[in-house]
């Protein structure tokens, strides 16, 4: 392997060039005025994939946006790879608070700065440039595929039929992830749970009409003070959420395999640091990685309604709304929960107001073995490159298309992640670590080594 080494020191500069014009591109899945760029950022992928050394990449149409599917096939009895990655990524908002354009990548104290840095795009090319390394010094021990999604922040609406479309083409031994992270970057892990999601929008209204709040006010509920009352009844003082049903299926760790997770490095005082709060708080009974690993969880994402602009509006709003995500630990089905949810939300608002809940996305769950081939290959990667064992974790983040991937195709997924908790995705100033883009390239075809050994 030591011309692979060769190959990426060659190379580092020219593979970093690349990522940043993936990165210019501002292909926000959530917002329809980006579908040029979408398209955009698909055929970006297209040219990646074949001049990585892929015998064939095309764009595939989908009911959203496009999927880019490539392949190289070395021979149809080795062992074939399906790498799944996203090129979508999420909103900027807000823009004042990013210190450089999210879309003009830079370098500072050894980091990526910009949207998609991390998720996915960094990590994702990590993917097609040590696919190129491998091609490139004849290294690549067996067949790969290439799926690359536009729509996997939004929930990837359209990929299950993808799937169930274009089954035969995306038959694989093994589906290879990096959307994930590591502890540190001096403590390599291996993403084996993730939680699923459901995800609500909830609107309350009550008169037809904004009024004024002098005239009508104290004698016509207000939907935002309606809102916050019931949002605020959805968990108790333990932190348990008090939609009925909400629990009954809930996986229970025992206290063995809690006791194993608790072998994870964690400082706490370190985590409130690097957040800058002075207390964690969550489900009463469960440390923070159990909270953020094996427990579910309800939290408002955003809240709106009445004036919000710049100085005073004496209003009595006619709505109020809300975005409510719940996170989901295994057996718990997201579009339960979303049934269950709705119907407790609707039958704990008072007659003064009318409520709709409209169910905007979710997933499942996904739970990895750490006995397969496939983990066993990427713990002995990663402990060649790192110098040292990885800790298997279980994320508090969802990817609902994995759990829909064993479904449809039959196969399972390994995530290899290399961001950290501070590379701030899905916030302003998203980063990722020189290093970690590089030790991803370096690492990545020893998986491929040890899988087909």
């Amino acid at each position: 392997m030591k011309n692979l080494n060769t190959y990426l020191e060659a190379n580092r500069q020219r593979f970093l060039d690349e990522l940043f014009d993936l990165i210019r591109i501002p292909s926000i899945s959530s917002i329809s005025d980006h579908k040029p760029d979408m398209l955009r950022a698909a055929d970006y992928w297209k040219n990646t994939i074949l001049n990585a050394g892929a015998d064939k990449a095309e764009i595939i149409p989908t009911a959203g946006n496009p999927v880019v599917y490539g392949e190289k096939i070395i021979d149809p009895a080795k062992p074939t790879v399906l790498i799944y990655a996203h090129y979508d990524v999420m909103p900027v908002d807000p823009l004042n608070l990013w210190t450089s354009p999210p879309f003009e990548p830079e370098v500072r104290d050894g980091k990526i700065y910009a949207r998609g840095a991390d998720d996915d795009k960094g990590q994702a090319f990590m993917h097609a440039k040590a696919f190129e390394s491998m091609v490139q010094t004849g290294t690549l021990p067996c067949n790969v595929k290439f799926m690359i999604e536009g729509e996997e922040e939004i929930g990837s609406p359209n990929l299950e039929k993808f799937c169930v479309d274009h089954k035969k083409m995306l038959k694989a031994d093994i589906i290879l992830v990096s959307d994930t992270g590591m502890i540190a970057q001096d403590i390599p892990s291996i993403t084996v749970g993730l939680r699923g999601l459901a995800y609500l929008e909830v609107e309350v209204t009550g008169p037809n009409r904004d009024l004024h709040s002098g005239l009508f006010g104290g004698a016509v509920a207000n939907p935002i003070n309606v809102l916050s009352k019931m949002i605020a009844s959805l968990t108790d003082k333990k932190n348990q959420i008090k939609v009925k049903g909400f629990y009954d299926k809930v996986l229970e760790l025992t206290e063995s395999e809690r006791a194993e997770m608790a072998k994870a490095p964690f400082n706490l005082e370190e985590y409130k640091k690097a957040i800058d709060i002075k207390e964690v708080s969550g489900e009463e009974g469960f440390t923070t990685l159990e909270r953020t690993g094996i427990r579910p969880t309800l939290d408002v994402c955003g809240i709106w309604g009445g004036y919000t602009g710049e100085g005073a509006k004496t209003v009595l709003p006619s709505k109020a709304s809300a975005k409510i995500s719940m996170r989901l630990v295994p057996h718990q089905d997201h579009e339960e929960i979303s049934k269950l949810f709705e119907a407790h939300f609707k039958k704990i608002a008072p007659p003064s107001v009318k409520v709709k809940v409209t169910n905007l996305h979710g997933g499942q769950g996904y739970v990895s073995p750490t006995n397969t081939k496939a983990y066993k290959a990427a713990s002995k990667a990663y402990e060649k490159t790192f110098g040292k064992k990885p800790v298997p974790v279980r994320s508090g983040g969802s990817i609902p298309i994995i759990s829909t991937f064993e479904r449809v195709l039959g196969v399972k997924s390994i995530l290899m992640g290399f961001g950290l908790e501070s590379d701030a995705i899905h916030s302003p100033n998203e980063n990722f670590p020189l290093f970690n883009f590089y030790k991803g390239i370096e690492t990545i075809p020893w998986f491929f080594k040890y899988y087909c050994e």
